[in-house]
C-alpha cells in the first residue's frame, strides 16, 4: 500500500538555504503548518546529525496550528567546489485520539501511516561587499535567541499537554518539600559535626586533667615516703647513740 501524501505544509518546501560565512553557527527556519482538523506527530531528521542542531526535532502539532523549527548549521570549513549532499526529512503521521506515549506511537506505526517530505541543503556565500558590513556576531546571537525561545515554547507546550494544573501544583509542592527536607538534613549534619567536635574537646580536657591529678598524687606519695624514711633514720640514730653512751 502506497504511503499517504504529506498533510503538513512546509515552508520552504524543497530547500534549506544556509548563508555564510560558515565560521560561526548559521541558522535557518523551517515552518511546519497543520491545516487539518487532527493533531499530527512530526519528526525532523537529517543525514548529517552531527553537523546540525534542530530545535524542536519532534513533537505534536495541534490542528490548525504551526511551528517554526530552528535548524542550526555548526561551524565548518566551507569548500565551494564541494556540493552539499546533506538532506532533511520531515516525517509525520496523524496522532491517535488520547495519545499518551508519542514514542510508543512511532514504534507501532505502520509504514502506510507515515508521511514524509525531503529537503536538500544549499550553502551560499555573501558577496564581497556584503562581507565588510556583516556583523560576525549576528548569526550567533540570533541562533542563541531562537534556541532559547523554541526550547522554552516546546517545554511549556510539552508540560501543558501532559500535566494539568493540579498535577503541576503537586509537582511544585513536592519540589519545595524536598528542598526543605534537604536543608533540614544539612543543618542536622552540621549540628552533629559541631557536637562531635565539642565532645572531643571535652574528652581531651578531661584526659589532661586526670593525667595531671595522677602525677600530683604520685609526687605527693614519693614525698611522704621520703619524709618517713628520714624520720626513721633519725629515730634509729638516736637509739643507737643512747646505747653507745
Amino acid at each position: 500500500m502506497a504511503r499517504q501524501d504529506q498533510v503538513l505544509l512546509l515552508e520552504p518546501q524543497h530547500e534549506l538555504k544556509f548563508r555564510g560565512p560558515f565560521s560561526d553557527v548559521v541558522n535557518t527556519t523551517l515552518k511546519l503548518a497543520n491545516p487539518t482538523d487532527r493533531n499530527v506527530c512530526f519528526k525532523v531528521k537529517t543525514t548529517a546529525p552531527r553537523r546540525y542542531c534542530v530545535r524542536p526535532n519532534s513533537g505534536v502539532l495541534d490542528a490548525g496550528t504551526s511551528i517554526n523549527v530552528s535548524v542550526m548549521l555548526q561551524p565548518f570549513d566551507y569548500d565551494p567546489n564541494e556540493k552539499s549532499k546533506h538532506k532533511f526529512m520531515v516525517q509525520s503521521m496523524l496522532a491517535p485520539p488520547e495519545m499518551t506515549d508519542m514514542e510508543g506511537v512511532w514504534k507501532e506505526a505502520k509504514p502506510e501511516e507515515l508521511m514524509d517530505s525531503k529537503l536538500r541543503c544549499v550553502f551560499e556565500l555573501p558577496a564581497e561587499n556584503e562581507k565588510t558590513h556583516q556583523d560576525p556576531d549576528a548569526n550567533k546571537m540570533m541562533s542563541s535567541n531562537l534556541l532559547k525561545s523554541e526550547s522554552s515554547t516546546l517545554s511549556m507546550k510539552s508540560m501543558s499537554s501532559t500535566l494539568d494544573d493540579g498535577e503541576v501544583k503537586k509537582v511544585m509542592e513536592e519540589c519545595k518539600r524536598l528542598q526543605t527536607e534537604a536543608q533540614r538534613l544539612r543543618e542536622e549534619n552540621k549540628q552533629i559535626r559541631e557536637d562531635d567536635g565539642l565532645r572531643m574537646r571535652k574528652s581531651n580536657v578531661l584526659s589532661s586533667s586526670q593525667h595531671s591529678s595522677h602525677s600530683m598524687v604520685k609526687e605527693e606519695g614519693l614525698s611522704l615516703r621520703t619524709v618517713a624514711l628520714i624520720v626513721l633514720f633519725f629515730v634509729v640514730g638516736v637509739i643507737i647513740g643512747k646505747l653507745v653512751l
